[in-house]
């Protein structure tokens, strides 16, 4: 990215924005190979009361 110690505010949110747009386009993510939160470590039973936690 450009320096943008110069510019105002509002320039430097439109040059940052611009930036991060161009990088998603140049690599996209791949799709996923497995379901979304099927990686999570599962939770048997919570601990009940608050001395537990």
């Amino acid at each position: 990215m450009a320096n943008t110690k110069t510019l105002s505010k509002e320039e430097r949110k439109k040059t940052k924005r611009a930036s991060r747009k161009k990088r998603k386009a140049e690599k996209p993510l791949k799709p996923r190979e497995y379901a979304r939160g099927s990686q999570k470590r599962k939770v048997k039973k919570m601990a009940r009361g608050q001395a537990k936690r």
